[in-house]
């Protein structure tokens, strides 16, 4: 049965939601303090409940909380669309396919220069980060803030929810060293392919947004992110020059007798 988000409703910071202003503001996969000398400790989980941030050794004092997984993506932090949009409306945010599944960035990522979107880019409404149509943002915290320098009611975009979809039997018969979809190490495998037009040469916009950290390949729409091949030798310069320099000579003769 779907309950009216009580602890929502009644806990405000400023005019966000408790719980939403500290999931923008917490900072994810650093060592939970409490848990620090066991292994795989990162605080990867958040409770809606508390409204922090928890490691896996930490679930089951928050067993009767509704749970969030934060995933990450090249140092920036995650959320599933399907997790995140039973909490909050997600419309008109960019989402991003990553490992098959579709994310939404949890927070603005820095660029490495100012974006200056000409008239016919389509473009953040907080950060100017080049987005594909129709979207108007490419993070949850950008609607947010829209939102709030515009004066409009955050728990307008609200939902109920159930809380058996946020519940610590998610986690249940799960390696404590390895949450279900993600590397050991937390973070989403780099090999992914990531939905985004703001990272293509746009001849219309003055700003290519060539700032993320990952090597990228540009093909049909889409940036494909490749490991590189462990165990690929290849022999020094100085001896394939050598190798091919080397000229066979004229067959020497043993001399008469």
């Amino acid at each position: 049965m779907a309950n009216l988000m009580t602890m929502m409703n009644m806990n405000q910071c400023g005019s966000k939601p408790a719980w939403l202003q500290a999931l923008m503001a917490d900072t994810f996969f650093g060592t939970c303090l409490l848990h620090e000398n066991r292994r795989k400790s990162e605080k990867n989980v958040f409770c809606l409940h508390c409204c922090l941030s928890i490691c896996p050794h930490c679930l089951p004092s928050h067993r009767s909380h509704p749970l969030l997984q934060v995933r990450r993506y090249v140092y920036h932090d995650v959320i599933r669309l399907g997790d995140l949009e039973k909490l909050i409306d997600c419309s008109h945010i960019q989402p991003y396919t990553i490992n098959g599944a579709k994310v939404i960035f949890l927070n603005y990522r820095p660029q490495s220069r100012p974006c200056k979107a000409g008239s016919s880019t389509n473009a953040c409404f907080t950060c100017d980060r080049i987005l594909q149509e129709p979207f108007h943002f490419c993070s949850l915290s950008c609607k947010v803030d829209h939102m709030v320098y515009q004066g409009e009611d955050l728990y307008s975009i609200l939902h109920r929810f159930n809380e058996s979809d946020f519940s610590y039997s998610q986690f249940e018969g799960l390696r404590v060293d390895g949450l279900e979809g993600m590397e050991e190490d937390g973070q989403m495998t780099p090999n992914s392919v990531v939905e985004d037009s703001s990272q293509h040469f746009n001849k219309s916009s003055s700003c290519s947004n060539m700032n993320d950290s990952a090597p990228t390949n540009v093909s049909s729409g889409t940036h494909i992110f490749k490991r590189k091949n462990k165990g690929t030798d290849f022999l020094p310069a100085g001896i394939v020059l050598s190798l091919s320099s080397r000229r066979k000579g004229a067959p020497q003769r043993a001399p008469l007798s």
